[in-house]
């Protein structure tokens, strides 16, 4: 039996374990540096910024929910689901859709005004699940971002 649940710390090892497999699915294993200190530390610490929920049968994780809260200028105070995973062998089965409807009613708990996420041009399958959801798949925006190095490096020449 699947239950879902919010996530715990000592979850921490398998849910980093589930990113591991999401980057390298979206072919990017090489970008996470992500560690169990941090997650800890910025989940579980006295400020914690993020929260989760995860599928587990027994003791196994096989899905995650992974979000935080962000502020729209626009908009308020809004829920962004950083990422939702199921474990290879374990998608189709409904996991993913118990994962994302409980990160639904949180945004509602929480008194957000939306929820909001990214999703890769070509994952199909995701959009495809997101497009049952009515969601609105924004073309319009360009994602932009620095590391921490990047910004270190600039820094120095100002």
């Amino acid at each position: 039996m699947i239950v879902i649940r919010e996530g715990r710390r000592e979850d921490l090892p398998q849910v980093l374990e589930l990113i591991k497999e999401l980057a390298a699915y979206e072919r990017a294993a090489h970008e996470v540096s992500n560690t169990l200190t941090m997650m800890e530390a910025d989940g579980f610490g006295p400020n914690p910024i993020y929260g989760f929920f995860v599928a587990e049968e027994g003791s196994i994780i096989l899905g995650l929910s992974l979000y935080y809260f962000r502020y729209s200028t626009w908009k308020g105070k809004r829920l962004y689901l950083e990422d939702i995973i199921v474990t290879q062998p374990h998608r189709g089965k409904g996991i993913g859709k118990e994962l994302f409807d409980i990160t639904m009613r949180k945004a509602l708990t929480e008194k957000c005004t939306g929820m909001m996420w990214q999703v890769l041009e070509w994952n199909e399958p995701a959009i495809m699940f997101y497009k049952k959801y009515n969601a609105r798949l924004d073309s319009e925006w360009i994602n932009c971002h620095l590391e921490a190095d990047q910004i270190n490096d600039i820094l120095k020449k100002i």
